[in-house]
């Protein structure tokens, strides 16, 4: 029977194996998290059962299966595995892999070619990968945890098939663990509040969640149960998955941005506060806090543009953590306002009719004539200044006679933008009455 010092061990050399690694799958069916791919009707399994496995591209986020279910591919379809890493791998690797598969395809077998973090790939080698793909030289299988729409080229995207793998849910992670206790023989030692916390820890990360498990096994005492605070000495916070320059930067100032505007203002702060737990550069934040206060709430309050500028302005005179209460109180602020977003449209619409209609000549009686000659062409003549007419309000045109008419803000009936709903109608029946007359 394994003792301490033998359970686990690699036989061919006596190395400890990590945990994650003895609990690999044997079968796709036996991959956790990911039924939509690998289940009885997943988008795998039938490929398998049509005989016919195409290029793929993997993208998921870290620890979801990706080179696991590439490597039971190969097993399941015969195919002869080879793994490169795109970070340590260069032209010279790229071309040894090829030709090594041209002569095995020239015996009659074809090659599998995992290409881990295939987006580290400049084009040029992307491109590489295009005509032993077309020739059937290999069947490529690249993993990717950034969108493939901006890291990969549009050539390589046609012709491989983007399967998505998600992030484990608390439940997969829990068959993981599950999994764990009865290949080690022995439950878990800590208490539901920890086991909690440790799922939360994961981070939809399947390795993450079998690594935490062995560092508890190994740190915890005989017969200790180790609580939520004895957790966070053993094992250090592990930080999210959160790249500031890639995906997960953009999913959540998205999720952030598309909060406010939906007036939610507990899904905002949450977001908000994940943006700051992973490091994310709180002036960029207040930065996006003014653009939604001037994108979705507009002039309908027109107070919230004033309170975004003056909470970024307040983090870069406080710094961190104080200044981040004055961003939170903006995000609250304009998650809580009316919303419009009739001056941004009015907006768009005024830049395509600029692009649209050319250099169109305002109306003369609003230019000025500096000189005789410009008076004599008629700039000027006819001009009325509003201050001096009733409700300093003359009714005159302004825009060009090939824009008469044309309206381009329309302002909602919510908040500021009510009264600002009623000085149009106003003027635009001294409009009327002019007209009239």
């Amino acid at each position: 029977m394994a003792d301490l010092f033998t359970h686990g061990l690699d036989p061919t050399g006596g190395t400890p194996r990590p945990l994650a690694d003895r609990l690999r799958p044997k079968s796709l069916s036996e991959v956790t998290g990911q039924a939509h791919l690998t289940g009885p009707d997943g988008a795998l399994t039938r490929m398998i059962r049509s005989g016919s496995l195409g290029s793929m591209i993997f993208w998921g986020p870290p620890g979801t299966g990706k080179t696991t279910v590439a490597r039971l591919l190969a097993g399941e379809t015969e195919l002869a595995f080879e793994q490169i890493s795109a970070i340590f791998s260069g032209v010279a690797d790229l071309k040894k892999v090829f030709e090594t598969a041209r002569a095995r395809r020239m015996s009659g077998r074809q090659t599998l070619l995992f290409v881990d973090e295939i987006h580290r790939f400049n084009r040029a080698q992307q491109d590489s990968f295009l005509p032993v793909m077309e020739d059937g030289t290999v069947v490529l299988i690249g993993a990717t945890t950034e969108n493939p729409s901006f890291e990969l080229n549009a050539a390589l995207l046609s012709r491989a098939r983007v399967l998505s793998f998600r992030s484990h849910d608390a439940d997969s992670l829990s068959q993981l663990l599950t999994r764990a206790e009865e290949a080690e023989g022995r439950p878990l030692p800590v208490t539901a509040e920890a086991r909690a916390i440790m799922l939360r820890m994961a981070d939809g990360d399947g390795r993450a969640i079998l690594t935490l498990a062995e560092e508890v096994w190994r740190a915890a005492s005989p017969s200790e149960e180790v609580d939520a605070e004895t957790l966070q000495r053993i094992v250090q916070r592990r930080a999210p998955v959160y790249d500031k320059g890639q995906d997960g930067h953009y999913n959540l100032i998205s999720a952030l941005h598309k909060s406010v505007r939906g007036s939610d203002p507990d899904a905002a702060l949450y977001y908000l506060a994940r943006m700051f737990d992973a490091g994310e550069d709180p002036l960029y934040i207040g930065r996006r806090l003014v653009r939604m206060a001037a994108e979705d709430v507009g002039l309908a309050d027109p107070q919230a543009l004033v309170v975004a500028n003056a909470a970024k302005d307040a983090y870069d005179y406080l710094g961190s953590p104080e200044g981040e209460l004055a961003l939170a109180e903006a995000c609250v602020y304009i998650a809580t306002a009316p919303k419009s977003n009739g001056v941004y449209v009015a907006f768009k619409a005024a830049m395509r009719a600029a692009k649209e209609h050319g250099s169109l000549l305002p109306p003369k009686h609003i230019l000025n004539a500096p000189t005789k000659l410009m008076k004599e062409e008629g700039y000027g003549s006819g001009y009325e200044y509003d201050h001096d007419a009733p409700d300093a309000f003359s009714g005159q045109t302004y825009l060009p006679d090939a824009l008469s008419g044309t309206r381009f803000y329309d302002p909602p009936e919510r908040g500021f933008e009510r009264e600002i709903r009623k000085r149009l109608d106003f003027w635009a029946s001294k409009r009327r009455e002019r007209q009239v007359r």
